[in-house]
């Protein structure tokens, strides 16, 4: 398990017409090793920009990003971003190394986790979007990483879906323990999977609340308790504009 520092001062874009856009300035937190952290904000504030800092994809900012060298980073993004023809078990593939036999063995008990256990050689393109998704997410854990970050892993699944593929998620974290943030407008969603809630202001964004979610392992899986702690939360809130979702 590991540490993960964010210390974001600055972070700008090319604006239209010359000059920079600021999108973020004064994010700084810390996660504990296995801990779970979700963090939300109104739409553009840059919490996709803060991920792709925080896995090295970006690093024209000013700040510091602090991890144990050699940390394995795995990355589940908004879209599946699977390679449609690829098999499931090919798309696993692609992010291994090692000897042969260890590899399948790997990719097949993660396939089963995820509950794609027979679909190995199913094509990516014939799959479900909720089955996809569940590949993506057996991607990142097949790596076995000590981070994991999620850009909305959920976003335009049904309610029913997504409930379920959050339960799924939950068990893996709570199994594997890989320190994790993870981007979300659902507070119900967060109040389910995080330990804490980091809130960001409109750009350029900083922390304005970082709140604790004190619940049990059981009663993260159980609507009722879940839906006082979002309406707690969502009082403790500060004043600044996110999206539906989250009302």
């Amino acid at each position: 398990m590991a540490r993960l520092h964010v210390e974001i001062r600055d972070k700008r874009f090319p604006a239209a017409g010359g000059g920079a856009r600021r999108v973020l300035a004064g994010v700084r937190f810390t996660l504990g090793p296995g801990e779970r952290v979700a963090l939300t904000g109104p739409s553009g504030c840059g919490k996709t920009t803060l991920l792709d800092i925080v896995a090295g994809l970006d690093r024209d900012f000013r700040g510091r990003i602090e991890r144990p060298p050699g940390a394995r980073i795995g990355y589940v993004f908004q879209e599946p971003r699977l390679l449609p023809w690829r098999t499931v078990a090919d798309n696993l593939r692609l992010v291994l190394a090692g000897p042969r036999a260890e590899v399948e063995a790997r990719i097949r008990r993660v396939l089963a986790e995820v509950g794609l256990a027979g679909e190995e050689e199913t094509w990516a393109a014939h799959l479900s979007l909720g089955m996809a998704r569940r590949a993506a997410i057996a991607r990142a854990l097949v790596v076995e990483p000590a981070v994991l970050l999620l850009d909305e892993p959920f976003v335009s699944l049904d309610e029913p879906t997504a409930r379920r593929l959050r339960l799924l998620l939950l068990d893996l974290l709570e199994r594997h323990r890989p320190t994790t943030l993870f981007v979300t407008h659902d507070l119900r969603e967060a109040v389910m999977i995080a330990e804490r809630l980091v809130v960001l202001s409109p750009p350029p964004a900083r922390v304005v609340a970082d709140l604790p979610i004190p619940l049990d392992p059981r009663a993260r899986r159980e609507e009722a308790p879940v839906e006082r702690l979002r309406r707690e939360l969502r009082r403790r809130l500060p004043e600044v504009p996110v999206p539906e979702e989250t009302a």
